[in-house]
This record gives structure tokens, C-alpha cells and sequence, in this order.
């Protein structure tokens, strides 16, 4: 069974595009440590174009974070920018990624709000794409 951030990065690689980053470009490396392990998630922005690797190699902004919390932020139950001011995360870099990356994880379960709008859309265009 997938995780909930497994499951993230590989529904932002299979969009391909997002319609929300369409003004968007520039490369984000997510940095997962727990002791001694990190894992690597690099996410490459080209004007709404997504590609998702598991490569370490230099990007514009590196965000790090344990595993857990990225579990949390990736199933909607934490929001990035909180978790960043709190010092549960940290980010260098272009931040402006950060903020523009940031809505690309779900909303909390229960919300009704803009995120889960978008999704619901974009549901309904890949649908209509197929």
C-alpha cells in the first residue's frame, strides 16, 4: 500500500500539467530526513508543466522536513505554510516556490474551499481529456 506522499508525487507526475502553475517555472527539491535517511523528491515546474524525480541534484528552493509531517502535509491534514512559520519545516531558496507549490496539496478532509474546488475540476477536465 502507497503511502499518502508516494501517492502525491506520483498524481503530480502523471498530471503532467496544472492549469493553477500555468505562470510557473523553476525546480523544488523535497528534502524527507528521519536520522541519518532522506529521502529526495524533486518536483520541476516549466509554465504548469509537472515532472516529479527522486534525484538529489541542485534546485531553485530545497524544503526540509521529517517524513511525518510531509505525510500530513501530502493528505491534507497540515497546511505548509504553518508548519514553516512553527519551524516544522524549513525552505531556502526562491520561497515564492514554496507559496505557489503549496497549492497543490489537498485541503483539510472536511473543507469546502477553493482547494477542493480545483480539485473537483480538475477531475472533470482529465475525464473529458481521456
Amino acid at each position: 500500500m502507497l503511502d499518502a506522499t508516494t501517492r502525491f508525487f506520483e498524481d503530480l507526475d502523471r498530471r503532467g500539467y496544472e492549469p493553477l502553475l500555468d505562470k510557473v517555472s523553476g525546480t523544488i527539491r523535497f528534502e524527507l530526513r528521519e536520522g541519518a535517511q532522506t529521502t529526495h523528491w524533486l518536483l520541476t515546474i516549466n509554465c504548469g508543466k509537472l515532472a516529479v524525480s527522486q534525484e538529489d541534484r541542485p534546485a531553485d528552493t530545497v524544503v526540509v522536513t521529517n517524513p511525518a509531517l510531509f505525510e500530513e502535509l501530502a493528505a491534507g491534514r497540515e497546511q505548509g505554510l504553518a508548519a514553516l512559520l512553527r519551524g516544522d519545516m524549513t525552505a531556502s531558496g526562491d520561497i515564492r516556490l514554496v507559496v505557489q507549490v503549496e497549492r497543490l496539496f489537498p485541503g483539510p478532509p472536511t473543507s469546502q474551499g477553493p482547494r477542493r474546488l480545483a480539485q473537483r475540476e480538475r477531475r472533470l477536465f482529465q475525464r473529458e481529456v481521456r
